[in-house]
């Protein structure tokens, strides 16, 4: 059942013939746990503290054509051991989440359980402090765990607790599934007993960058990470493991050579702004360049054309001069050039501000400052497909919010966060029991975020909106 070996491991191709040959005997002494195949980690186990609340709910109504489908998965998670027959008085609705590709996922809908389990108040990783702690190094190697969550064994005394129905009988994990509402805390408990710092690491979550300022350090430091991995009972995923580099994507971000950088790909959305036409667009132009000041020499003198079309004695229909177009194509050629995200600061809580457009969706991840202004932490925003153009305004809604919250996730899990939108029937996407299959699999894919949703004045969403129109 394996399918990746140590033969898939991703190396630099810059790195010396000397250094190549260097780093793949680390590699290859650890060989045994490169794989696609879940380990069983032995420090930790999965509880989930209810109250002994039982939770029984009915199963949808599936389609007579999915049986098939179900039954594969079933003998899957039996042949890899996570799950075993049960006698339980619990039992969560199975639900089939149709991928891009068209195949489907085999997913729970744990949202009943997780109304009645206590939360977990594990601290969470700081990035923040991860990406002070990478300042001086050189040379990185990322390593991505295999199905991560499946490496968790659950509490034998819990695990009737995520038992669920199918043709074949009932069923419950022996390991941790995924959509619970406390697995997130015992992850990061599980990455915290493995003591990184001692094998020159860090971790958010299942990534783990191994990171040092010379090669021999770095290949100690490796070495010493995988057979601490190894003794955990842990297996890494030969396809998501990158060694070697001098620059390294993790968290969002580019880490390297003492810098940090965003992804190419997010300082692209920006760049691909329109000339802005009315005055709201160039209000959200102005607020979205604004907080990268830091970056931007002379930013306030730049800026005065842009922030003269603001002011209440201007038109709603901006008269765009060449001073416009300079300070424009400035601002974007600027940001091009230097970091265009804030570090986030994860003693403040998170605002996600998401928008649909008929062309597009985005989200801005948002916080306030002492002083009460909010400022985009990370932006994102993409087009419509030509199927998703066709869908309802509360569905295009609600596609933006779980998009935007699924590309912010590295900084949402785990913690409370208040979502702000400007189209009201999107709070009922937490609370719904709709037939509609799509809104469904929606809320299933947030039932591990903790997060309420706050209504917003469209004319106060301009960041989100901005971007949401690029297409």
């Amino acid at each position: 059942m394996q399918t990746e070996t140590v033969e898939d491991v991703h190396y630099n191709p810059d790195l010396e013939p000397e250094r190549l040959e260097q780093v793949k005997s680390v590699i290859n002494k650890h060989a045994k746990i490169m794989t696609d195949l879940p380990g069983t980690v032995h420090t930790i186990q999965h509880s989930v503290r209810n109250g002994d609340i039982v939770v029984n709910q009915r199963q949808y109504p599936m389609p007579f054509d999915t049986e098939k489908v179900i039954e594969d998965e079933v003998k899957k998670m039996l042949d890899l051991g996570i799950i075993e027959p049960s006698q339980s008085p619990y039992s969560s609705p199975i639900v089939l989440v149709k991928k891009p590709d068209g195949s489907v996922r085999f997913c729970i809908d744990f949202r009943g359980l997780n109304k009645v389990t206590i939360f977990d108040s594990e601290p969470i990783p700081d990035p923040e402090s991860l990406f002070v702690s990478l300042r001086d190094k050189n040379f990185f190697t990322k390593i991505d765990l295999a199905k991560g969550y499946w490496q968790i064994p659950l509490d034998p005394q819990d695990k009737h607790k995520t038992s669920f129905r199918t043709s074949q009988g009932l069923f419950q994990f022996l390991k941790m599934p995924f959509g619970l509402a406390t697995a997130p805390s015992s992850f990061a408990r599980m990455m915290r007993q493995l003591k990184l710092a001692e094998c020159g690491s860090v971790s958010f979550f299942d990534d783990i960058l191994v990171s040092s300022v010379g090669w021999e350090e770095h290949l100690k430091s490796l070495d010493k990470l995988l057979t601490r991995l190894g003794e955990f009972g842990l297996t890494a995923r030969p396809t998501k493991v990158e060694v070697g580099f001098q620059e390294i994507e993790f968290l969002g971000h580019m880490i390297g050579m003492g810098k940090m950088r965003p992804v190419d790909k997010k300082v692209t959305k920006i760049l691909k702004l329109e000339t802005p036409r009315t005055k709201r667009q160039v209000r959200a132009l102005v607020g979205l360049a604004g907080y990268y000041r830091r970056y931007i020499p002379g930013f306030s003198q730049l800026m005065v054309p842009l922030t003269e079309l603001t002011k209440k004695n201007k038109p709603a229909k901006v008269q765009w001069t060449d001073q416009c177009e300079t300070a424009f194509q400035t601002v974007k050629q600027r940001l091009s050039e230097q970091p265009a995200v804030a570090l986030p600061d994860f003693d403040r809580p998170f605002t996600v501000r998401t928008d649909a457009s008929g062309t597009g969706i985005a989200g801005v991840l948002m916080q306030t400052d002492d002083e009460g202004h909010i400022h985009p932490v990370m932006y994102a925003s993409r087009k419509l497909l030509d199927r998703e153009t066709r869908y309802s305004a509360i569905e295009r809604e609600c596609l933006a919010l779980v998009w935007a919250i699924d590309k912010f996730s590295r900084y949402l899990t785990g913690r409370y966060f208040v979502v702000e939108t400007d189209h009201r029937p999107l709070t009922y996407l937490q609370r719904s029991k709709t037939t509609n299959s799509r809104l469904m699999r929606w809320a299933l894919a947030l039932q591990e975020y903790q997060f309420s949703v706050m209504p917003i004045c469209g004319t106060d969403n301009l960041e989100a909106d901005i971007l949401s129109r690029l297409g």
